[in-house]
């Protein structure tokens, strides 16, 4: 080899030898492609984790999907059911924008792969002028907090291979080009975890506060998200909380979440029966033990907000609306660890019109806009018993 070839490869083959780590270990994860960048990987750089977003204008459509609790396949099905996706599992959804309202986490067996496939959705969707949001619910927050009494054993498994894995990845770029001390540390952590007889380690190394997948794939999510004149948010926004302010709450949960200073444990807001992601104030079934005063008091705290479309509670007759149709219920225990639903999705057009689809009565998503506009031009406008 020439001395000129030998500066090459110095130069250069360290970083394709990372992309091609990352690559492998990427790709056993997620089950599929590669993202096909650096953030966020399993490389040694460290990129600034942005805020999560909090308040975004009106879009064309919105498309509310509920919990899916570590159910990769039933996820993929309620997507599909919106248009969203392919057989493949990538993305067609164009500009619409998706909200997953949270609780990814427990019950079911893939959680690890179900994080790694939104984040690609969200890089496709985002090339195409969409978007799609993960919010994070109590399920979430208690991982975080180290409360995995809803993990499944495979599940637990599953973040013993993940961490296996991150520990090689990081090994073997280390045998190239030299990684920071902490990301080498972090690696031993995790060989070590996955090895330890507590089977629980390795989720606890990676979920709790400023754990690295919870910095990769909690850390960025929104607990509340206004999208025009919709609030979506897991469990329910109470008056005290719209008090507090929304931003503040996304931010203080992040700042938890990374460990930040100067926050000292989970914040208020997120723990008891009246924390923004356990409320099920307006989620009661029977409308009568709704309070819908309450609702209209928050929804009224934040300028512009119109209806609230929240998870956390199923919904045994599918998604449906109460308190005159200013809060939509979409959780539908779609997972096989919860429920096994029938997939269900909600649509809203035009920041106004409301429409539920449910797998077994769809055929495409021409269809189901046709169905809107026929019953938009019967009755001058959507008629609610289709929510």
């Amino acid at each position: 080899m020439s001395e000129e070839q030998q500066a090459y490869c110095n130069r250069f083959f360290p970083k394709i030898w990372s992309r091609f780590v990352t690559a492998v270990t990427e790709s056993s994860h997620a089950r599929g492609a590669w993202c096909g960048d650096e953030k966020g990987g399993f490389g040694c750089d460290g990129s600034p984790i942005p805020r999560p977003p909090t308040r975004l204008g009106k879009v064309d459509k919105i498309v509310a999907i509920g919990d899916v609790h570590g159910d990769v396949h039933k996820a993929k099905r309620a997507f599909k059911l919106a248009g969203l996706i392919d057989d493949t599992g990538s993305w067609v959804g164009g500009k619409t924008v998706a909200v997953q309202v949270g609780d990814v986490l427990d019950r079911g067996n893939n959680e690890v792969e179900l994080y790694y496939w939104f984040e690609r959705l969200q890089k496709q969707a985002s090339r195409s002028g969409g978007a799609l949001y993960v919010l994070n619910g109590n399920h979430e927050t208690m991982n975080v907090d180290h409360q995995f009494r809803y993990a499944t054993p495979g599940g637990m498994a599953d973040f013993s291979r993940w961490a296996r894995a991150h520990a090689l990845g990081v090994a073997l770029k280390s045998k190239c080009a030299p990684c920071s001390n902490k990301s080498i540390e972090m690696a031993r952590m995790y060989m070590n975890t996955s090895a330890h007889e507590d089977v629980s380690a390795s989720r606890r190394a990676a979920l709790e506060p400023g754990g690295e997948f919870s910095q990769r794939f909690i850390a960025p999510n929104p607990v509340i998200l206004a999208i025009g004149s919709t609030v979506f948010v897991h469990g329910g926004l109470l008056p005290h909380h719209a008090e507090y302010g929304i931003e503040k709450i996304n931010h203080e949960t992040q700042d938890w979440v990374l460990k930040r200073e100067p926050v000292e444990g989970k914040p208020a807001f997120l723990s008891g029966r009246r924390a923004v992601v356990w409320a099920r104030d307006y989620s009661h079934e029977n409308e009568e033990y709704c309070d819908c005063d309450a609702l209209k008091d928050a929804l009224s705290k934040i300028p512009g907000a119109e209806r609230m479309v929240v998870g956390h509670t199923i919904q045994g007759k599918g998604i449906n609306s109460a308190c005159e149709d200013t809060v939509y219920r979409v959780d539908v225990g779609l997972s096989k660890g919860c429920g096994d639903g029938i997939p269900e999705v909600l649509v809203i057009y035009n920041d106004s019109k409301v429409v539920k689809l449910k797998e077994q009565e769809r055929v495409d998503e021409t269809d189901a806009e046709k169905r809107f506009h026929e019953l938009e031009t019967k009755s001058g406008k959507m008629l609610h018993d289709d929510v």
